[in-house]
């Protein structure tokens, strides 16, 4: 059974490798630079230098920030705004509780999402498209009509002032379910049907010659989950005032309110909250752009 699997899933890989080799024939070979780049590299840059300030600013002398107009590259690289948000504050705290939301947001989306998605892709069930479309239909309610009857069920829970009350409403998503769903419709069933010919199971099908052709889809959902969690500000600071279950943006926020003209200390506190986006971005840039290719999302 285990070679049989193998087998298949090799099938289907080489499947999607044609598929998207047919979309970009040229995918693998090192391109040359073209007319193209003059036009990206500009908005490429435009996009870095915010970032780039942001990181300098949280490295230069506190004169320096204001003066007008104040210097682009500092004097001298000072980290003392660094070592006073580390030492005056929670910092480290806050970082891990949103490590820990955004870890079992990401978790849970991927587990939750791809069974939903998957069940609506390719079982068959009465009031299947009614479903997927009152799925998607709830991305439409604005997220403000939610916020009292979420806290008053949360408060009859015991969640509230709690990390649960952050973690609970990232463990799936009707988005999460709407793009697995389209990614499973682009995956040829009859990977599926030689799995089930062979004597695979439904269970073992989705496990061990589905989901292997669906990583691009799931390190997509990663980044849109990690982006969501990570920035999530307006549902905690409803329902989290307890300093121990402070989220790192509620922390920082808190902070900034109390520090607006220590910029030095404000722009440490959003390199340490932007840094790890940026990191996580970059490892699976290549997954997210194989899924725009290859799923029922592009344009």
């Amino acid at each position: 059974m285990t070679a049989i699997i193998t087998t298949a899933t090799d099938a289907g890989a080489s499947v999607a490798r044609e598929q998207l080799g047919a979309q970009h024939p040229r995918h693998g070979r090192r391109r040359r630079p073209s007319a193209w780049h003059l036009v990206l590299a500009p908005i490429a840059l435009l996009f870095v230098l915010p970032f780039a300030q942001m990181f300098l600013a949280s490295v230069s002398p506190a004169k320096e920030l204001i003066a007008f107009p104040p210097p682009f590259f500092p004097s001298r690289l000072d980290f003392s705004g660094y070592a006073t948000l580390f030492a005056e504050t929670d910092v480290l705290r806050w970082l891990a509780n949103t490590v820990i939301v955004s870890a079992s947001a990401i978790v849970s989306h991927l587990v939750l999402c791809s069974l939903a998605g998957y069940g609506f892709a390719r079982l068959r069930f009465r009031g299947r498209t009614v479903g997927i479309f009152l799925i998607i239909a709830t991305i439409m309610i604005p997220t403000q009509l939610l916020m009292i009857p979420t806290y008053i069920l949360f408060a009859r829970l015991g969640l509230i002032d709690a990390l649960g009350a952050a973690i609970v409403p990232w463990l799936a998503s009707a988005f999460g379910i709407f793009l697995m769903r389209q990614f499973f419709l682009s995956i040829p069933a009859e990977v599926e049907e030689a799995g089930r010919i062979d004597g695979a199971n439904r269970w073992q099908v989705f496990f061990h010659l589905v989901l292997p052709l669906a990583k691009p889809a799931l390190a997509t959902l990663a980044i849109f989950t990690l982006l969501s969690s990570w920035n999530d500000l307006v549902w905690p600071l409803i329902a989290i005032n307890n300093d121990d279950a402070f989220t790192l943006q509620l922390g920082l926020a808190n902070f900034h309110s109390t520090r607006r003209t220590q910029w030095e200390l404000l722009m440490a506190g959003n390199v340490v909250a932007t840094l790890p986006l940026i990191l996580f971005f970059l490892f699976a840039q290549k997954q997210f752009v194989a899924t725009m290719t290859l799923s029922g999302l592009k344009g």
